[in-house]
């Protein structure tokens, strides 16, 4: 594979310091699989008639960073970062995209992601979903954004391994 530093989760700790290492190993591990890619084969598109692309998933996961911790806990009405509207959709969209455009967005919302979760008191805190128009806690959003990157990262293994035959990781 390419130079895997990502740093593994402990075996034990606090509930919040393992969801906290659980999510960065999979935030690294997204970036992992776009390491040594240039932007063209990081917009090769999975299989028809499927659209997906490593640089859509990277745009697309910068927006549930910002679903989830920003407006949830930062500011309800914070605009998505490729939609007018909560469409996120929009993020798979990279055809026009570059990787310094995607992760240069992506590793904002996950900078602000991390403040945010550090700010906030305790995993049972509330925050607002606006889109559910409901309370949701703390942990609940870092499982589910936990459960994104799971899936994604599943797509992105097959996704690196069309564009250059690599795997693992």
């Amino acid at each position: 594979m390419i130079d895997d530093n990502r740093i593994g989760p402990p075996h034990f700790a606090p509930e919040r310091d393992m969801l906290r290492a659980f999510l960065d190993l999979h935030r690294a591990t997204l970036a992992l699989k776009c390491q040594g890619l240039t932007d063209e084969q990081l917009r090769e598109h999975s299989m028809p008639p499927s659209t997906l692309t490593l640089l859509g998933l990277v745009r697309h996961m910068a927006e549930v960073e910002r679903a989830w911790f920003r407006r949830v806990f930062d500011d309800h009405e914070a605009p998505m970062v490729w939609s007018d509207k909560v469409d996120f959709q929009a993020a798979y969209d990279a055809g026009n995209s570059t990787r310094a455009e995607a992760f240069a967005a992506w590793e904002a919302e996950v900078a602000h992601s991390r403040a945010v979760e550090a700010a906030v008191e305790s995993l049972d805190s509330p925050g607002y979903q606006p889109r559910w128009e409901e309370e949701v806690s703390l942990r609940m959003v870092m499982l589910h954004v936990l459960l994104e990157y799971g899936r994604h990262n599943g797509h992105a293994d097959f996704l690196r391994e069309g564009v250059d035959g690599v795997v693992g990781a």
